[in-house]
């Protein structure tokens, strides 16, 4: 079995990356991969601007006058003002231009003002509370590159320059199969035998919350010729294939052996726990990712090894995840593959789920995040380990 890390690093290698890209608007860009470097065209601020209320003057004009200097115009947000007349001050508001020949503004509360005229009671360094011209981004810098996932930061970034749309790549289209004869949807009688398929709805939330499109293929049976016309089906539909179940050893798991003959199983089984039987393959030219069938094995081989992948695919120049050192509450000893505890915060440290099981989903919900604990690695309580919050994978 390839470890985790193997396995992350022989997906990237094998990542077809998406070339197509679409101009989308600003507004509509959030979780959107840039296709483009964003050049800035302008500087910003595009002038000096006040950082607060207060008085524009002449630093050398306050020092002679004694701090008596008479008021000769006001300065308000987005009006344009005349030079600064000699050996007097401007009224000016936060975030105004500052009038040319001003070279400091003085903050309000350290003044004394009447109808016509200011004293100033504490003049600052010269050149005090100014925000310069391109401080922020100068033109022509380079501010977001491409590969990038935008946030709602990078979308008021690219507004302050006055950027109405960007290119970005196209949505990834991932074809999502849930596999098994037990599987009954919400809503439907479930019956003896019969379980409800939650691992759709975690596919289809997560997926879809990475800013990617699904495209359901609903519930597949245990029967050679539904799983091969179904994945043919997601093949021809697709750029990416995810399936839950069917990846094991057992006499009714039908989609490895699949898509060995539709095409090819380049990667199968890690050393990771939950989800052991992960898959990776191809059916004809389009890319396969097998989960497991547990709820919990789902979640987890999406999260730490699919998600890389399937970022990847999409265009994103991500940098690994960076664990968050936590106090572990919990004593653990190590097994020989990589485990991935379901934890919560708690006041002193990390605690566990009291069942690690790879079936309860109600973890996921309970808890804050995952622990990655290495193989062979003993954990003690009092112990600092890998601590992996849910957001971190947003």
């Amino acid at each position: 079995m390839l470890s985790v890390d193997q396995a992350i690093a022989a997906l990237l290698e094998m990542a077809d990356r998406l070339t197509e890209a679409e101009e989308v608007p600003l507004i509509e860009a959030q979780g959107r991969a840039l296709a483009a470097d964003l050049v800035a065209g302008i500087d910003v601020p595009p002038a000096d601007n006040s950082a607060m209320d207060g008085y524009a003057l002449r630093h050398a004009d306050a020092q002679a006058s004694g701090g008596f200097l008479p008021l000769s115009q006001r300065v308000t947000a987005g009006s344009v003002p005349q030079r600064l007349a000699p050996a007097s001050a401007a009224r000016i508001f936060t975030g105004a231009e500052v009038p040319p020949g001003a070279d400091t503004v003085v903050m309000q509360e350290h003044c004394e003002a009447g109808a016509e005229s200011v004293r100033i009671l504490e003049l600052p360094a010269p050149g005090a509370n100014i925000r310069r011209r391109g401080q922020d981004i100068a033109t022509g810098q380079r501010v977001l590159a491409a590969g990038r996932r935008l946030r709602a930061q990078d979308l008021g970034l690219a507004a302050s320059l006055g950027v109405p749309v960007v290119s970005a790549f196209r949505r990834l289209r991932i074809a999502i199969l849930s596999t098994g004869d037990e599987l009954a949807e919400p809503g439907e009688e479930a019956g003896p035998g019969r379980i409800y398929n939650s691992n759709r709805y975690t596919l289809t939330g997560q997926l879809s919350a990475w800013g990617f499109e699904v495209v359901d293929g609903g519930v597949v049976r245990d029967q050679p010729g539904a799983v091969r016309e179904a994945l043919l089906r997601a093949a021809a539909s697709a750029d990416v294939i995810v399936t839950t179940g069917g990846v094991s050893v057992g006499e009714e798991d039908h989609v490895k052996a699949m898509v060995d003959e539709l095409g090819s199983l380049d990667l199968w089984r890690i050393a990771i726990k939950p989800g052991k039987p992960f898959a990776f393959g191809r059916v004809g030219k389009t890319p396969f990712l097998g989960l497991p069938g547990n709820p919990v094995s789902v979640f987890v081989t999406l999260l730490v090894v699919a998600r890389p992948y399937l970022f990847a695919c999409q265009g994103i120049g991500e940098r690994g995840l960076q664990p968050a050192p936590q106090v572990a509450a919990f004593a653990k000893q190590g097994g020989p593959r990589e485990d991935y505890l379901r934890v919560r915060l708690a006041s002193n440290g990390l605690e566990t789920f009291p069942n690690q099981s790879s079936g309860v989903l109600f973890s996921t919900s309970w808890g804050d995040g995952l622990v990655r604990q290495r193989a062979g690695q003993d954990i003690a309580e009092g112990d600092q380990v890998d601590f992996l919050p849910w957001a971190l994978f947003d």
